[in-house]
């Protein structure tokens, strides 16, 4: 378990500036009222931000770990807390019996997974603060299939660069009409050890309102890039084509694609 305070605060330093443009007046997860003074600035920071936690970090350094003592008595579920989705009201109706995760896009071999498959794949728990970019932090254990070895089974083609994850939750409709809940993460991230797509929150069943029946969990990220509510994951080249083509639904309103802290 991770506890190097030194890589704490380098995440402090690197999260820094966009906290403090968050405490200015950016909204976070639930809705976006920044400026398009802001968001040039975040835009500018964005390639900043990759660059300078990728040297100072590397590739696999740990977010850190905190003991079960840290876990925080109230985690707020923002953004969706139960879509209106109808394939994911069937799902939830039946407590995710028939649910299947679909891996595809530019893999080898696509994967349709059960949660009980989930669950018997290589597994991580890990006990993390979620920072979110509206300024609160809290601390919960999360436990789930890491992503790496499930695309190592789907066989990533060379061509992948980007791993994209729809959802079932719509949010506030754009003008030409998409609003679906996307995120994408490149392949370094994707493999990260701490990167779960968990089915567990605090030794619980994931509950509804934080992402039943799994949510991305991407420790070295602000919380907007954990998409909850995953029902498929896609190999891409690019994602110019997704969405409005910035990466991500609250990326196509205006925040970083790369939100490293």
């Amino acid at each position: 378990m991770s506890s190097d305070p030194s890589g704490a605060t380098r995440r402090g330093l690197l999260g820094g500036a966009l906290t403090g443009l968050a405490g200015a007046g950016l909204a976070g997860c639930d809705q976006i009222t920044a400026s398009p003074a802001v968001n040039e600035t975040l835009n500018g920071m964005d390639g900043l931000t990759f660059h300078a936690q990728r040297l100072l970090l590397g590739r696999d350094a740990l977010a850190r770990e905190y003991p079960a003592s840290a876990i925080s008595p109230d985690f707020k579920a923002n953004g969706s807390t139960n879509p209106d989705n109808e394939d994911y009201q069937q799902h939830l109706a039946d407590g995710f019996k028939a649910w299947r995760l679909e891996i595809g896009g530019l893999v080898e071999r696509p994967l349709s997974l059960s949660l009980d498959e989930l669950r018997a794949a290589p597994r991580r728990s890990q006990i993390t603060r979620h920072d979110c970019v509206e300024g609160w932090s809290s601390i919960a254990k999360w436990s789930g299939a890491r992503l790496g070895p499930l695309l190592d089974r789907a066989g990533v083609k060379p061509a992948a660069k980007y791993v994209a994850f729809f959802c079932a939750d719509t949010l506030e409709l754009t003008l030409d009409g998409t609003g679906d809940y996307y995120e994408t993460i490149d392949l370094n991230d994707a493999r990260h050890p701490q990167t779960i797509l968990a089915d567990e929150m605090n030794d619980k069943v994931l509950p509804l309102a934080h992402g039943a029946p799994i949510r991305l969990r991407l420790e070295r990220q602000l919380g907007y890039k954990m998409a909850k509510y995953v029902m498929r994951i896609e190999l891409i080249d690019s994602f110019a084509g997704l969405g409005l083509g910035k990466g991500g639904y609250w990326e196509d309103r205006g925040y970083q694609w790369y939100a490293g802290i």
